[in-house]
């Protein structure tokens, strides 16, 4: 009867160490979980200038298990850590905060590991009663220049808006001229540059700013380019 009693142990005891061999080699078990998926809330987010948002990093293992994330510098583990591509139009802190800067869009990014998630954050300028360029004198330009060679013009847009002024738009304004094609705004080398176009003359430039249902135009400038 005993050695019937010890069989029946021994075959438990294996029971078990299978079971948590089981769990050890499926599960990851005793060890730091590992980040799968990343996922950012909200996925859009807008804010004001000078205003400011909580986003939040939900995270998935491999077996689709959810894994608490936490913000940080490490971006191992359970730490994810938040970037901002654009700092001049927003910037996010390490534990998830947003923060508009200036008008414009900016691709936010949450990583650990190798599992990464992105994010277009919208930051807003309310209330704008004008904007400028600056410079804002007319120039000329040769045919074959870009802005890329340095005989192109940079320009930038500032705006008045809440009692502030000169706050930098330019990402956020849409660039108009008078005769196509003598000027390219918004240059593959810059957006935030004059490039030459394929046709000599002169032209009228100006940029155009929405501000909720306004419509709000700058001074026009003219450019000038010259034939080869």
């Amino acid at each position: 009867m005993s050695s019937a009693k010890n069989k029946l142990r021994l075959a438990g005891a294996f029971a078990a160490l299978a079971t948590l061999a089981v769990a050890v080699s499926c599960k990851g078990f005793f060890q730091n979980p590992t980040v799968s998926t990343i996922s950012i809330l909200p996925p859009t987010p807008t804010v004001a200038v000078g205003g400011s948002a909580q986003l939040n990093a939900d995270g998935t293992d491999s077996f689709g298990d959810p894994i608490t994330l936490t913000g940080g510098t490490s971006c191992t583990g359970t730490t994810v850590c938040w970037s901002s591509d654009t700092p001049s139009v927003a910037t996010i802190s390490a534990g998830g905060t947003l923060t508009g800067v200036s008008a414009g869009t900016s691709t936010i990014t949450a990583a650990s590991g190798t599992a990464t998630a992105t994010a277009t954050a919208t930051v807003t300028l309310a209330n704008v009663t004008s904007i400028i360029l600056s410079p804002n004198t007319s120039f000329s330009m040769a045919a074959d220049s870009t802005a890329g060679s340095g005989n192109g013009q940079c320009l930038t847009v500032l705006a008045t808006a809440g009692g502030q002024t000169n706050i930098d738009v330019t990402a956020s304004v849409t660039w108009q001229t008078g005769t196509a094609g003598i000027i390219t705004p918004q240059g593959a080398e810059d957006p935030e540059c004059v490039e030459a176009g394929g046709t000599a003359g002169s032209t009228t430039l100006f940029a155009q700013y929405t501000s909720g249902d306004t419509v709000i135009n700058s001074d026009s400038i003219t450019v000038t380019v010259t034939g080869p």
